[in-house]
């Protein structure tokens, strides 16, 4: 038994490993690579997997879970209510209608209004998993068709509770009295089914209230606690005990697991343990749902589907045409632009995982037959397979449409050559393209974003819609004629292809690139990058000399301190680049400066009121 696990787990571990670098190179993504992989080693081709992968993937399943918690860490409740329109409106919207239309040609097919209603609610949904990990895969989560696919998503995860609740009303002939909505695996217990409705909301509230008030006053004493320990693994654990006790919460309940971990996430959003969590758990939640996006590959059943080839495809291409359709409308109602409502359309355009809980739920309660659920089944795995592919035709040929005939197309010649490049328009870079504006610099401007490109026109900037780690854009923005690349993308893997692909083919031009953080910088430091910024350093450094002087120093010694303090860093930044990576090494070397810089400060003030220079006490005051 342990010998068959192992092997299993050793299957597995090769087919992700050998698919999915494949499948990147190719410019698929990880998600294609992954669900060929399950494909590959599936039943129906080299036989390595049996059919017995629902266990498999209801394991798998707990890497949705972990991919809400941590989604949840990135939305402040502030910010999670200025997507209240896109999640009450966009979302309520696309449900209803998408229900409306599927149940309208299922009823009109021939089946029974009862079916045809369970099938729409059911094919209404679409898979929160692939969706969100090929967004951020592709840095277009924080876009805004992003947020609008992702604000769907979270709506329709709401909603799975009422579709669940709502499925043994339809039954078409007498079900049990205590049919489990567990085997279907999103259940509640017999305790909970024995509770009276006012009696359930009333424990619903309570638990929900639980994960807020724990999350938000409970659990960062704890958190404290055993970071002060400095036991990793205790802190990992503790991280996996809340997310893990928050499922099996409101698995109790009936409700979504995801949808609570979503919310206990939210709440810890504002934790200064937030970033320790999130390393943390991001490893497990990329294996789970590798693992669950190879189970859907291995549960394909292609003899079905040779079985009943025309009416699967028709059905495949039909679920696809009309969701794709609907989406688009739905953004049209809310005035999405071109570029942000294909991206919402195709992301949004195929069937959910939870499509085989539901789909399963509403056989057992005799809703829909059988022979109906096998194929509706294949019909949304087949639907998820596909979705990596209809980005890749978003990505290649519509956004490439859109731009060309907006004159924005990463092929198109473009006129200018300024010595300056700037790839990324952000809050980072459009404070660099504004300064140097003011100097009447000119610059070319590079973004990935449609949406970040219309509103900074408006302001009369000059913006390139492009992959700026293309060699053809890279050329057409003038890369062999300009003197500097500024980079100032939030994609941490995207600038680090970019570098690359400057210093191979224009190794004249010099890099000045922002940086996250101190381990970001080391990375861009690697890679060969010439000035490296932290986009946090300066502004925090500023923040110190202003509490130097509300202490009681003077302007001229803060300002004093702070240069020997930032040169001291980035020389130390530098030669400690050469030690990242080796922990021990690093550590004793920055303690080693940390005792320098510590005497350099000391010595400096013994003399400091000899050399005072007091202009520094007047408020600076520009020439008119």
């Amino acid at each position: 038994m342990v010998d068959h696990f192992l092997f299993q787990v050793f299957i597995y571990l090769v087919a992700a490993v050998v698919s999915v670098p494949v499948a990147k190179r190719l410019g698929m993504g990880s998600v294609l690579g992954y669900l060929i992989a399950g494909v590959l080693i599936g039943p129906f081709v080299l036989k390595l997997v049996g059919q017995d992968t629902e266990d498999v993937m209801h394991f798998a399943e707990f890497g949705v879970v972990l991919m809400l918690f941590l989604i949840g860490l990135e939305l402040r409740p502030s910010l999670l209510w200025r997507l209240k329109k896109q999640i009450l409106g966009v979302g309520s919207s696309q449900v209803a209608l998408t229900t409306v239309v599927i149940f309208l040609v299922a009823y009109f097919a021939g089946l029974h209004w009862k079916e045809s209603l369970a099938i729409g609610l059911t094919l209404a949904l679409s898979s929160t998993a692939i969706v969100l990990q090929t967004l951020g895969e592709k840095g277009l989560l924080k876009t805004q068709g992003g947020r609008n696919s992702f604000s769907v998503l979270l709506f329709q995860d709401i909603s799975l509770i009422p579709i669940l609740a709502f499925m043994p009303l339809l039954a078409m002939s007498a079900i049990e009295p205590h049919t489990s909505v567990e085997t279907a695996g999103h259940g509640g217990t017999n305790f909970v089914e024995t509770l009276e409705s006012w009696q359930l909301v009333g424990l619903i509230l309570f638990i929900v209230t639980f994960i807020v008030v724990g999350g938000k006053f409970l659990s960062r004493p704890v958190f404290k606690f055993i970071a002060g320990t400095n036991l990793r693994e205790i802190f990992i654990a503790f991280a996996l005990f809340l997310i893990v006790g928050i499922t099996l919460a409101m698995q109790f309940v009936g409700l979504s697991p995801a949808l609570g971990t979503f919310l206990a996430g939210v709440v810890l959003a504002d934790s200064e343990y937030r970033h320790a969590i999130e390393t943390d758990i991001e490893p497990f939640k990329g294996l789970l749902l590798g693992l669950f996006f190879i189970s859907i590959g291995a549960s394909i059943n292609f003899n079905l589907l040779i079985n009943n080839v025309e009416l699967i495809l028709v059905l495949l291409f039909g679920l696809i045409i009309i969701k794709f359709i609907v989406l688009f409308f739905v953004g049209k109602m809310f005035k999405f632009n071109n570029s942000e409502n294909f991206l919402f359309s195709f992301s949004l355009a195929q069937g959910g995982e939870f499509a085989f809980v539901l789909f399963s739920f509403a056989a057992q309660n005799r809703v829909i037959s059988v022979e109906t659920t096998q194929i509706l089944i294949l019909v949304v795995a087949l639907s998820m397979l596909l979705t990596p592919l209809m980005f890749i035709i978003n990505e290649k040929f519509v956004q490439k449409s859109i731009n060309r005939k907006s004159g924005d197309d990463d092929e198109v010649e473009i006129e200018e050559s300024n010595p300056v490049i700037i790839a990324g328009f952000g809050r980072f870079g459009q404070i660099v393209g504004r300064f140097l504006h003011a100097h009447e610099i000119g610059t070319t401007v590079l973004d990935h974003d449609a949406s970040q490109i219309d509103m900074v026109r408006r302001f009369g900037y000059k913006v390139y819609y492009g992959d700026c780690s293309r060699v053809d854009l890279l050329k057409a923005a003038g890369a062999e004629e300009a003197k500097l690349f500024i980079l100032a993308i939030d994609d941490k893997a995207k600038a680090a292809e970019t570098v690359k692909t400057i210093k191979k083919h224009f190794p004249h031009l010099k890099i000045m690139a922002r940086a996250f953080d101190r381990s970001h910088t080391y990375e861009l430091i690697h890679e060969g990058v010439d000035e490296v910024r932290r986009e946090t350093f300066d502004s925090a450094l500023q923040l110190g000399i202003d509490t130097l002087v509300i202490l009681g120093y003077t302007k001229y010694q803060a300002h004093r301190d702070a240069l020997t303090f930032k040169h001291h860093d980035e020389q130390a930044l530098n030669e400690l680049a050469e030690h990242w990576g080796d922990e021990k090494t690093y550590i004793l070397q920055t303690n080693e400066r940390n005792k320098n810089l510590l005497q350099i400060l000391r010595e400096d003030e013994k003399g400091i009121e000899e050399s005072v220079d007091h202009s520094f006490e007047r408020p600076f005051e520009p020439e008119d």
